[in-house]
């Protein structure tokens, strides 16, 4: 058997821990020394500290974690439980990076006011291009709205091209206009450039995009969650300039390696 101060360092726990589950009746003692009071714990009892602490950090109360026990849940019940909650925190840890990525972002804009650089802004005419596409709609232009849209747009877009036989020829094309139900709601569409002609039966669309005439357009390298600063250098020239935008800017991934900080995106914002 182990003392108290043992069995809580074998499990990685407070012996104050320890004195309360035993408090509660979560987590007895194998036995007790009935003239001194101490507690002594058998190496068995591990699996069911386990348990305990696992369902604990699953966001269960103790008195709910009591219930579980009691009610004996399989291991695999539990693998179960703990991989949905695995789930749950990696998807919260990754919303919790982007929105990191965003405020350093805006961070970025706010340090530079001022000495913003333009030069970087080239004007050019954009040729029509062809392009395979998936549209849905997110609920404002915001960064955190359009980057749970637009990303399974693209998984699903190259899945349904990889099983229609299409092979995209040239960058992605990703594109906005405002939906027409208003309330800063916007039209995603997110499109790769191919040569294949529309067919039947084909569960994508395929358009010809027409050309832009006149495009004030910036290259922007790392990831879209960081595209704020330079998406305001491109702003500042227009309105400096006293250009006249004639609506989103698209967005032209020519590089989209594994590490999105190595993307380089190019920002089209037509002219009038």
């Amino acid at each position: 058997m182990f003392t108290i101060g043992d069995f809580a360092r074998h499990g990685r726990v407070s012996a104050r821990m320890l004195r309360h589950y035993d408090a509660i009746g979560l987590l007895r003692p194998a036995h007790t020394d009935s003239f001194s009071g101490y507690r002594y714990y058998t190496a068995a009892q591990l699996a069911q500290l386990n348990r305990v602490i696992a369902l604990k950090d699953l966001g269960f109360t103790l008195q709910q974690v009591r219930e579980i026990i009691e009610d004996r849940v399989s291991p695999q019940e539990l693998r179960g439980m703990l991989t949905l909650r695995r789930a749950e925190l990696a998807a919260a840890m990754a919303a919790n990076a982007a929105t990191l990525a965003q405020v350093e972002a805006r961070l970025r804009s706010i340090e530079s006011e001022g000495h913003m650089p333009t030069e970087d802004v080239v004007v050019k005419t954009i040729p029509a291009v062809r392009v395979a596409e998936l549209t849905s709609v997110a609920a404002s232009y915001e960064p955190q709205d359009i980057g749970p849209v637009i990303v399974p747009l693209y998984e699903e877009l190259f899945r349904r091209l990889e099983a229609a036989g299409v092979a995209p020829t040239g960058p992605g094309v990703a594109r906005y206009e405002d939906a027409p139900e208003g309330n800063g709601a916007v039209v995603v569409h997110a499109g790769v450039t191919v040569s294949a002609d529309p067919a039947q039966g084909q569960d994508f669309e395929i358009l010809d995009l027409p050309p832009i005439e006149r495009a004030a357009t910036i290259v922007h390298r790392g990831s879209m969650e960081t595209i704020m600063p330079t998406a305001q250098i491109l702003a500042r020239w227009i309105d400096t300039g006293d250009h006249r935008s004639a609506g989103y800017a698209r967005e032209v991934n020519l590089e989209c390696p594994a590490d999105k900080d190595k993307w380089v995106t190019e920002l089209q914002e037509p002219l009038v």
